[in-house]
């Protein structure tokens, strides 16, 4: 193989673990509106600019009830997107908690979105900004207990996070990877990529190198299992049984050594496909149970005729799926002399909106629901137009 060809691929592998699409939004149009309403609530949605350690602006938004008594405290979930995702992806989680009378704190990593920072890490340097929300969060008296929901990327900064923070009440655990080192040799064995073995340990271990100088992280202490071991806040784990990305068994292995009380859930689907319903009302279950939070007081109800929909942000939709194949393909042209069928790149259909996700997504609350049906009606109607997902490799 051309050395050149090999060095090209490379950097686009390299790229696509530091420097993945990025998600370009205006706010106003790709998240919930300023003051709008679910299951027949009003809620509001606070902007908030919080500084990392790194002296990096992070874009944050809270979802909050409007109407909060000065003298009560509600549970918040930081909801933690995926490499090429935003705040938007704190919709659905918007959903399934709002009605339950559970906060959503959500944020633009550094080298996501609208945040400051020219690379992401995987994790490694999001667990120190998730730190600067939790403190943020600590000291507003509004928030009670603390909940973290996190997906691919923002599923491995959680447990990162968590192992450091014991006072975490609960973590969702979506689509985490065990061990990022290992995740990139398996990629290559997932899609044939015929190079010798010794090559291709080479190649990543260049790829250490380089990404420890640009971004500053070191991909091997990437490492879920190293913590899961030793973190004993309640998890919720979920994957896809179709995940050909992160697959299945990252999951079964984290859950295994994963010291704290624990639940696995696997469902239908790939790593970025939409969610199942049974799945949400699980989440809303266990943050019920972790996060107990307080039931809605009519003070909090007032009914608003109009709904602000959400828009689809497009950004990434399909895009790290088509860009992975992209390399995994020209690795294969260029590895034998004609290309396999393997190689040819997938068609990918118009993602399904999270409007359409979400107006299935019914919360079960167990004995003490704070959902009549009438709500349950209501929030289906309200969210006819709600849309906005992304796209993640990691």
């Amino acid at each position: 193989m051309c050395p050149i060809i090999v060095r090209d691929m490379i950097e686009q592998f390299i790229n696509f673990v530091i420097r993945p699409p990025r998600a370009v939004y205006d706010p106003d149009q790709y998240l919930w509106e300023k003051n709008f309403t679910l299951a027949g609530r009003a809620f509001r949605r606070e902007d908030l600019e919080l500084g990392n350690e790194r002296g990096q602006t992070l874009k944050c938004s809270h979802y909050v009830p409007s109407l909060q008594p000065e003298d009560s405290a509600l549970p918040c979930v930081v909801y933690c997107h995926g490499n090429s995702g935003c705040r938007a992806d704190a919709n659905e989680a918007a959903v399934v908690l709002l009605p339950a009378n559970i906060t959503v704190f959500t944020l633009d990593f550094s080298g996501s979105g609208l945040s400051d920072g020219n690379y992401v890490s995987l994790g490694w340097h999001e667990k120190d900004d998730l730190r600067v929300v939790v403190s943020y969060l600590r000291s507003n008296k509004c928030v009670s207990r603390i909940g973290l929901w996190g997906r691919s990327m923002g599923a491995v900064t959680s447990l990162l996070y968590g192992s450091e923070d014991p006072s975490i009440s609960g973590m969702v655990i979506d689509s985490a990877f065990s061990n990022l080192f290992d995740l990139m040799m398996e990629l290559v064995d997932v899609y044939k990529i015929r190079l010798p073995k010794f090559t291709v340990k080479m190649a990543v271990r260049y790829m250490r190198r380089v990404i420890r100088r640009r971004a500053n992280f070191d991909i091997k202490d990437l490492n879920s299992l190293q913590v899961a071991s030793q973190t004993f806040i309640p998890a919720l784990l979920g994957h896809a049984n179709g995940d050909k990305f992160i697959q299945p068994h990252h999951s079964d292995v984290i859950f295994k050594l994963y010291a704290g009380d624990k639940n696995i859930i696997k469902f239908d689907g790939d790593h970025n496909s939409s969610r199942p319903q049974f799945y949400y009302d699980s989440v809303s279950i266990f943050f019920y149970n972790t996060l107990h939070p307080p039931q809605v007081s009519s003070v909090w109800s007032n009914k608003i005729e109009e709904c602000h929909g959400v828009k689809d942000p497009g950004v990434g939709a399909g895009m790290n799926e088509r860009l992975l194949y992209e390399i995994i393909s020209n690795l294969h042209i260029a590895s034998t002399d004609a290309a396999s069928s393997s190689s040819a790149l997938p068609s990918f259909s118009t993602a399904k909106s999270v409007g359409d996700m979400l107006s299935e997504i019914v919360p079960v609350l167990g004995t003490n629901d704070v959902m009549s049906n009438k709500d349950i009606c209501a929030a289906n109607g309200y969210l006819q137009d709600v849309k906005g997902t992304s796209y993640y490799l990691f």
